[in-house]
């Protein structure tokens, strides 16, 4: 029988929140926001990873004074006339500050020079509709004219069913400019947080010429629930989180957030030469 919180029960998180503290979603333990705060929210009694937004995430690994936000692209915000949508976005602009799920910009990172495009899951859930599509596409581009690297953070629950197919068209569309930009010499590395699922997993967020990801992200095409109820079998213990996926290969290493800046910035520095001609 489900059971309701008691008055008591709310009562106690209510005085929580107002005394400044939170529940880890893993461990459950109460922590402070300011001792969040200083461990980049990291549960510093777990080492579970709590979402940040992408400002928050450009705001970790930029060089002070060098982030430079890029414009984003104009995008029609409601292409198949679906009902409610307009509102829905408006909610999410309103809860986040963003205009859509992503961002993007240049910056340096321990003086390395790069292009940085961000997810975030809170509009949304990162899900990827025309505009997202057109950020990538458009950091992509940005990096192939100036000659330099590209990191995309990705965090994303898929498309956006809102958009139907010319979400889905937008697999391809970053894929291909994913494909100039290797032509051409590009170094992209992916950092995938969690989660990270559905076509941006199966697009842009695979193609890294190196793939980091943060600890515990869930990573994978369809959720785990979704398999399990298609194969009708039960998935190993940790299917399709980071750890599992660097184990079987698809992510190379996995870099807790407290290390993001510096292993970025060192493998900037290490593939600088290797990078694309001026």
């Amino acid at each position: 029988m489900l059971r309701l919180p008691t008055q008591k029960t709310r009562k106690e998180s209510s005085d929580k929140e107002v005394l400044g503290y939170t529940a880890c979603p893993s461990c459950k333990k109460d922590i402070s926001r300011a001792q969040l705060a200083e461990k980049q929210m990291v549960c510093p009694l777990c080492g579970h990873h709590l979402p940040i937004s992408a400002q928050e995430r450009l705001n970790l690994i930029a060089d002070p004074g060098t982030l430079n936000m890029l414009d984003l692209p104009a995008c029609p915000e409601n292409p198949l006339n679906f009902p409610g949508y307009p509102e829905k976005l408006e909610e999410n602009r309103q809860k986040t500050g963003l205009a859509d799920a992503a961002l993007f910009a240049s910056l340096e990172i321990h003086s390395q020079p790069a292009v940085v495009a961000v997810l975030d899951s809170r509009f949304f859930m990162g899900s990827m509709g025309v505009q997202v599509g057109e950020i990538i596409t458009s950091a992509v581009e940005y990096a192939l004219a100036n000659h330099l690297p590209l990191v995309i953070f990705s965090a994303s629950g898929g498309a956006r069913m809102q958009e139907g197919i010319l979400s889905l068209m937008q697999m391809a569309k970053t894929s291909a400019a994913l494909a100039r930009f290797a032509k051409e010499g590009g170094l992209y590395i992916s950092y995938l947080t969690h989660p990270t699922t559905g076509g941006v997993s199966a697009s842009f967020a695979g193609l890294g010429d190196i793939t980091l990801a943060e600890p515990g992200a869930l990573i994978g095409f369809a959720g785990p629930r979704v398999i399990e109820q298609t194969i009708r079998q039960k998935l190993p213990e940790g299917f399709q989180r980071a750890e599992f996926q660097e184990e079987h290969g698809f992510v190379d290493r996995i870099v807790p957030r407290g290390e993001m800046k510096s292993t970025l910035g060192f493998l900037l520095q290490i593939h600088q030469k290797g990078g694309m001609p001026a």
